[in-house]
């Protein structure tokens, strides 16, 4: 080889909350491949992304910058081909960058090419993508729009999958009338497909050269639809059930809210779990692949989310709210050079992942981030990083400490929640709390100053 530098396995899937992990506790949900990363490595409990929706959190990610800093406030946005972003940053220190799977840097284009190697790709910094749709994007085509569905076309399934989807749609598609049993065998499954793209390359790639590998799978993400016979394994797990509504919050969340019966719910539930296992089985591809070409001991592994899912708590589904479910991701380090069996509790933000990353490379960090590094919380040298975490997107801002949560929502109301005595954010304290309130809004307004 011509580097001793580390090689990157970045994992990330689409839309998971923090506590449906095994190795979380969560024992109604199988994730052995992520509990056995885990117990190699560190499990961070309190990870938070910088935007609860896809594109802003990816770009975030994918620069070290807020969301916001790039007008990156709902999925609209798109990366600017001219920004640094950590895929360039490996890139032009001699690492083979590839990605296989979701990226959503540029939803607004919704062609991703035959092979998923749209040429804005190689601007972002990838020198081998496989650029794949995600869930709602690959079922609003009866043509193909990128290599998953290409691939759908090819098996003669592309227009059952888009009629499926289409009636999913229809009904609204989290909603349990759209969560069924995916149409597809589980081998043709999208997440399934990604994972054995990305065991492929991982097979394949030569070792002259360092690499970093972007593997984004598209579940959970909804509608919950994961193949048979995952979605039976769970018909009968027990479930936890959903949050209450909560009091005194704004009027965009009184609009948002969904009215579910119980059954309906666990329903929903036990699907997504099973799509988080699919995931999960795939991961155990990706390892076993490491470890047959015995690159274990010089990769260092990553798994995080770009974002929670709600999954009726306070009445809600989806994300695009700064509650604990939305924002809240998981994040598992595991490499040489990480001692294993670890959790931590410090507050992170998703973008610092960028600048953790580089310095476990030997890299410099980019310039200009508002990232910072945790790599001595993976080295045992401090348990301490941030002492709070932001997030915003269009229509709210909000601050999180170890105890307490604030959310600015434009046009409406404040919200203040004591974590420590209500961690579901059922009551809204704000007008009690004005000291605290004065505080964090001053601390907020530092950190979100353009």
């Amino acid at each position: 080889m011509l580097s001793k530098r580390p090689n990157i396995l970045f994992i990330m899937d689409d839309q998971h909350r923090f506590d449906y992990l095994g190795c979380s506790g969560a024992e109604f949900v199988r994730t052995p491949n992520l509990d056995r990363l885990a117990a190699r490595g560190v499990r961070f409990t309190h990870c938070f992304t910088n935007a609860p929706i896809c594109v802003p959190a990816r770009i975030g990610l994918a620069t070290g910058m807020q969301p916001f800093r790039l007008s990156a406030l709902d999925n609209n946005a798109g990366l600017p081909v001219d920004t640094p972003t950590m895929y360039k940053h490996f890139r032009d220190n001699g690492y083979r960058v590839g990605g296989i799977g979701k990226f959503d840097l540029r939803k607004y284009d919704p062609y991703n090419g035959r092979y998923g190697d749209r040429p804005v790709a190689y601007s972002w910094g990838f020198t081998h993508p496989c650029e794949c749709e995600g869930k709602m994007h690959a079922g609003s085509s009866p043509k193909p729009i990128g290599p998953y569905t290409y691939y759908l076309q090819e098996k003669g399934l592309l227009q059952q999958f888009h009629a499926d989807y289409q009636q999913r749609r229809s009904v609204g598609w989290s909603t349990a009338e759209a969560a069924r049993a995916s149409i597809l065998p589980p081998e043709d499954f999208e997440d399934c497909y990604i994972g054995r793209k990305a065991a492929s390359w991982l097979e394949a790639v030569p070792d002259d050269f360092p690499w970093f590998l972007f593997v984004s799978f598209v579940g959970p993400h909804d509608p919950y639809d994961p193949p048979e016979p995952y979605a039976a394994r769970y018909e009968n797990t027990p479930v936890p059930a959903a949050g209450g509504l909560g009091e005194g919050k704004p009027r965009h969340i009184a609009q948002r809210r969904r009215t579910c019966t119980p059954e309906e719910v666990t329903f929903m539930r036990r699907r997504y779990c099973a799509a988080i296992e699919v995931i999960d089985d795939q991961i155990g591809l990706l390892l076993a692949a490491l470890e047959k070409r015995q690159m274990v001991d010089n990769t260092i592994i990553v798994f995080t989310s770009d974002h929670g899912e709600m999954l009726g708590d306070q009445g809600l589904f989806q994300k695009n709210v700064p509650y604990e479910a939305a924002l809240r991701v998981p994040l598992i380090f595991a490499g040489p050079g990480i001692a294993g069996d670890r959790s931590v509790d410090a507050l992170i933000e998703l973008i610092d992942l960028n600048p953790t990353l580089c310095e476990l490379a030997g890299l410099p960090p980019q310039p200009h981030m508002d990232a910072l590094s945790f790599a001595p919380l993976l080295h045992g040298d401090s348990t301490i990083h941030r002492p709070h975490v932001i997030s915003a997107l269009r229509h709210f801002r909000c601050i999180r400490t170890e105890r307490y949560k604030l959310i600015e929502n434009y046009n409406d109301i404040t919200e203040l929640y004591d974590l420590q005595a209500d961690p579901w954010e059922q009551r809204n304290i704000a007008a009690n709390r004005k000291a605290v309130v004065n505080r964090l809004a001053r601390e907020l307004q530092r950190r979100t100053r353009i």
